[in-house]
């Protein structure tokens, strides 16, 4: 059904004579909600409380408004305040990584078809959602008992009116109304916000949706903000100057907005599919070299390990670039190696001085064996990073007296700069990575639940079953693989070799657990006997043992005969992490 949505879009704006940029398939339907979504810290539809103090949005929202898709068309908090309007416009749709030529372009586009529909109040004639409808209902809601209900008599926001005379055509009568009259605000028939025209001629100047009567065209608040805000109405006069570049940005745009979480081209389906790609795809290149074969990478990890890098460094700098990968939106992965572009790099979750050390040593493992190649074979850098990680993963298992190998595809390359939206890429900045122990200065370590959330949600965002969650943390504690080196949830004495000892010392009965007195983020394990201090751990750490469903894999992993196992699963995980993005693969 998704894909049918955004078609039945495109045949919607070309039917009424726009140019569409192109239409891609390949969505796939979920038969949930997500639970995972955080739609914000209201508990009322239409409330709003999600703004911080210097008047930005609180984390990683993109609406303003809660049950509204971007910002309130009336105004913030239903006030017609075109100038604040603005604001929240732009607020909003950056958190998309629209800018302000893309932000006007789809407003003034979208606004240039049909209306909005207010014939009566809501609260009087509009009952419940779906959700909250009757049962004879039978999952249809918002049942309207005004008039026919639908036609002239629809009820929808409780703003009514078009925006041009021709709310069925593409023109630029949308631009002309706004820039070329004036307007002031009332309230409509259905109680909201709108804004009329102060001319007479503009007057019952658009047909109404049924029958011979003529409405009024109006604007929203939303509207005028493009034309009081400085910035936004130099490009709306632009675009009313030139109908053909303002054509060509809202066909871009609109396949931005309904094509930007679908990842890289390569997982596009259908003949409309663009030829050209885009910065916000986050393009990467072609190879222009034969790939490396096993013996090759066989080599490479000798190379490798025979450095100065520890197993933590190639863990962490394997861990850094894999782990930037969202499910939600496809982007981020190793495939690219932009953990060694801006912003990455500089990233406190990474580390960034340890982060170029062992950058640099990895580039000249990668250097050395490109230049002794009499052929056409080559090794990419993202190749190299990940190749790093799973030398150093098969070392710790083999000193734990287990003889694996993990599995590798070549194939990555290396993005660069100019193919990097820097910008857009600090939306994958992690606030916290409970997988390396990491908590940013902006979360409130202490805070109930807040450290566990942020966990699972980054698990969530790596697709990862609570079975994976749980071994690939065990795993990471026990290579010492955390940020800063610390000691924190390293529950071994054999820190760099992969073994279950996280899980044997953490499920213990042979400890208690007590918070410090230092740090509310920090716990303190002491042996139940003597009461010595024996481990450091923190909220990310303890949830394995306090969570019944985590603490039931855990004792999985626990047991005397499962370290065998342990090792297996979390290879597994590992190796499905780092081919997350590699969609060229499926």
């Amino acid at each position: 059904m998704g894909r049918s949505y955004v078609l039945a879009g495109n045949v919607a704006i070309e039917s009424m004579g726009a140019k569409t940029f192109g239409f891609a398939g390949g969505r796939e339907d979920t038969f949930k909600p997500d639970q995972a979504v955080d739609w914000g810290p209201e508990d009322e539809w239409e409330a709003s409380e999600r703004w911080d103090e210097d008047g930005s949005l609180q984390g990683d929202l993109g609406a303003t408004v809660m049950g509204l898709i971007y910002v309130n068309p009336e105004g913030p908090d239903g006030n017609p305040d075109p100038e604040a309007s603005a604001e929240n416009i732009r607020e909003s749709f950056s958190r998309m990584a629209m800018n302000d030529e893309e932000t006007a372009a789809l407003i003034a586009g979208g606004h240039t078809f049909g209306k909005v529909h207010g014939a009566a109040d809501p609260d009087e004639h509009v009952g419940p959602e779906p959700e909250a409808a009757p049962i004879e209902n039978q999952g249809l809601g918002w049942e309207s008992d005004y008039g026919s209900g639908k036609g002239k008599d629809t009820i929808t926001s409780g703003i009514e009116g078009p925006w041009t005379s021709a709310p069925t055509e593409w023109d630029t009568g949308y631009l002309d109304n706004l820039l070329d009259y004036e307007w002031a605000a009332e309230k409509g028939p259905g109680g909201g916000w709108r804004w009329v025209p102060l001319d007479e001629d503009l007057r019952t100047a658009a047909p109404d949706v049924e029958g011979d009567d003529t409405v009024t065209p109006m604007m929203l608040t939303t509207d005028i903000a493009l034309k009081r805000d400085p910035d936004y109405r130099e490009i709306v006069e632009r675009y009313q100057d030139n109908p053909m570049e303002f054509g060509i940005n809202f066909a871009r745009a609109w396949y931005k907005l309904t094509h930007r979480d679908m990842g890289p081209p390569e997982r596009f389906l259908g003949p409309e599919v663009p030829d050209e790609e885009m910065i916000w795809q986050d393009p990467l290149p072609n190879t222009d070299y034969e790939l490396i074969s096993d013996e090759d990478a066989a080599e490479l990890k000798n190379d490798i390990l025979a450095t100065d890098l520890s197993v933590q460094q190639l863990v962490k700098t394997a861990w850094a670039s894999a782990s930037t990968y969202r499910d939600s939106d496809k982007r981020g992965g190793a495939n690219g190696a932009r953990v060694r572009l801006e912003p990455q790099r500089s990233w406190a979750v990474n580390e960034p001085e340890k982060l170029t050390a062992a950058l640099h040593t990895l580039e000249e493992v990668q250097e050395e064996f490109n230049a002794s190649r009499s052929d056409d074979v080559r090794v990419s850098l993202a190749d190299i990073i990940v190749l790093g990680g799973h030398a150093a993963v098969e070392q710790a298992a083999a000193d734990a007296g287990y003889d694996i190998e993990v599995p590798f595809e070549p194939g990555r390359v290396d993005a660069t700069a100019k193919q990097t939206d820097a910008e857009s890429f600090e939306a994958l900045r992690p606030k916290a990575d409970g997988f390396r122990n990491y908590i940013g200065d902006d979360v409130d370590a202490a805070k109930v639940d807040v450290v566990e959330e942020l966990l699972v949600d980054k698990a969530e965002l790596l697709d990862l079953s609570a079975s994976e969650m749980t071994v690939l943390v065990g795993g990471l504690r026990s290579l010492g693989a955390t940020h800063g080196d610390s000691d924190l949830g390293v529950f071994t004495d054999e820190p760099g070799t992969l073994t279950n000892d996280f899980f044997q010392n953490l499920l213990t009965m042979d400890i208690d657990w007590e918070q410090s007195d230092e740090d509310d983020h920090i716990y303190i394990a002491r042996d139940h006997e003597t009461g010595e201090v024996e481990w450091q751990g923190t909220r990310f750490d303890l949830v394995f043992g306090a969570n019944s469903r985590l603490r039931a894999i855990g004792d999985v992993y626990a047991a005397d005969n499962a370290e065998e196992k342990f090792v297996h699963d979390f290879v597994d995980a590992w190796s499905r992490v780092m081919t997350l993005d590699r969609f060229d693969l499926e």
